[in-house]
């Protein structure tokens, strides 16, 4: 072996154990007993350390190129790979142009290269009179398509019909595509209260829980009737979680995920004018949190994604605290892990359930064979991790690009000590590779 990780807590695909990993050329080439491998290098774990698998995060809005005053390629990626994550995708809005063609894909390659601490996939986007670009779009790579029920936030991403969604699910059944869905129903908003003003709960009745439910019964319904894969991203409306169980059962091709700020924060905890807690759909309130966590135990909800969406700190309007005026969007890629361990580990829940949460489930939703496990064949991503250890964040510490966390002053347990990419400590070198659908 060209080097062996001896670890004795090790989160294998057969669950924990105390194992030498043994890596050759990027991929893990075995996995033995503690001490019987040999190498030119051993790094050795200390007691208090677990391995991981590097997290793979498939919800990154990089917005790059276009807003690189809110983010970059270089700075999310650092962010990542400091919160334990070897593996992006990035979402096809925020940036300029949106990536809903083949020449628009191109652009954010281009953008990327050479710049990336980690690994780097790309979501198409799919938007009113694109749906012919649907198919050389997956044929270029990309890892799915992203969708919007209503408006997005950014005038050039607009969102679909019904009935342009269901032309574009059948165009994606073709070629076996997925597609994703911000699943909130634009009719509902329209006719819920305002969000203005600094009162929490005046910008959560803005976004209420039926928004989510009804968008979601619609997608189910449109999935099943045309036989696509659909994924539900950021569920925070633990109401919808019936349906989606039922859906399932009955042969429908749906998934869902949800995000650490939804398992960690609760409304009633918001201040007023905290506008760094606000995100579309909504933090709701504690008990429907719980429900979210009862959702994850039950194998309902496939997986925990950061849904990382920064922006400048004056567009979350500080200097007014209006929850209506500012943008939407929880900048939180590199606390992660730390955020859903401290609250798992307070809900009975192992390291193993977070990984399969956050490395495994994700990696198999995007078809990354290679990603998210400790297994031999796979690529030799790692995570070394204190779950002992505790820090409050600071946004001062954190690597992406501009000082806004809702996390700031929180103490979360877990430490990512060191992150590995193809048998590499992830260092001051961007050698990260941008990855197409079939590549991993």
């Amino acid at each position: 072996m060209e080097l062996v990780f001896r670890a004795g807590r090790a989160i294998t695909s057969e669950g924990e154990r105390s194992a030498d990993i043994g890596v050759r050329d990027g991929r893990i080439a075995a996995v033995e007993p503690c001490g019987t491998l040999t190498a030119d290098r051993v790094v050795e774990l200390s007691e208090d350390e677990v391995l991981l698998p590097g997290l793979v995060d498939t919800h990154v809005h990089v917005n790059d190129p276009g807003r690189t005053e809110w983010e970059g390629f270089d700075t999310a990626t650092r962010a990542a790979a400091a919160g334990g994550i070897t593996t992006i995708v990035d979402m096809p809005l925020n940036s300029l142009p949106p990536t809903v063609d083949v020449p628009s894909l191109e652009v954010k390659r281009k953008t990327a290269r050479g710049r990336v601490y980690v690994d780097v996939g790309f979501w198409g986007g799919a938007i009113p009179g694109n749906g012919a670009e649907l198919r050389p779009l997956y044929g270029a790579g990309v890892f799915g398509f992203k969708c919007f029920l209503l408006h997005s936030g950014v005038d050039e991403f607009p969102p679909l019909e019904t009935t342009e969604l269901a032309a574009d699910l059948g165009i994606l059944r073709e070629f076996g595509g997925t597609m994703i869905v911000h699943a909130e129903d634009a009719d509902t908003i329209d006719h819920a209260p305002p969000a203005q003003g600094g009162q929490y709960g005046d910008f959560l009745a803005s976004r209420p829980r039926e928004a989510e439910n009804l968008a979601i019964k619609r997608v189910i319904e449109l999935a099943r009737r045309t036989g696509a894969r659909v994924h539900i991203l950021h569920l925070s409306s633990s109401d919808a979680l019936p349906m989606i169980a039922r859906a399932r059962q009955e042969g429908v091709a749906v998934t869902v995920e949800t995000c650490p700020h939804y398992l960690s924060f609760t409304a009633e905890e918001i201040a007023e004018g905290a506008t760094q807690f606000k995100c579309c759909p909504p933090i709701r309130e504690s008990g429907n949190r719980d429900r979210l966590w009862a959702g994850l135990a039950e194998g309902t909800i496939d997986c925990v994604v950061s849904d990382h969406s920064p922006c400048t700190p004056e567009l979350k309007r500080f200097d007014i605290g209006d929850f209506g005026a500012a943008w939407g969007g929880i900048a939180s890629i590199q606390v992660g892990l730390p955020a859903v361990w401290t609250q798992a580990r307070e809900r009975g829940f192992t390291l193993g359930d977070v990984v399969r949460w956050m490395a495994a489930r994700p990696a198999e939703l995007v078809g990354m064979a290679r990603k998210g496990r400790i297994a031999v064949g796979a690529d030799a991503d790692f995570c070394v991790f204190a779950p002992e250890e505790t820090f409050v964040v600071d946004v001062a510490n954190l690597r992406h690009r501009n000082p806004v966390s809702a996390y700031h002053g929180r103490s979360l347990s877990g430490v990512v000590r060191q992150t590995w990419l193809r048998g590499q400590e992830i260092a001051d070198e961007p050698r990260g590779e941008l990855l197409v659908r079939g590549s991993v």
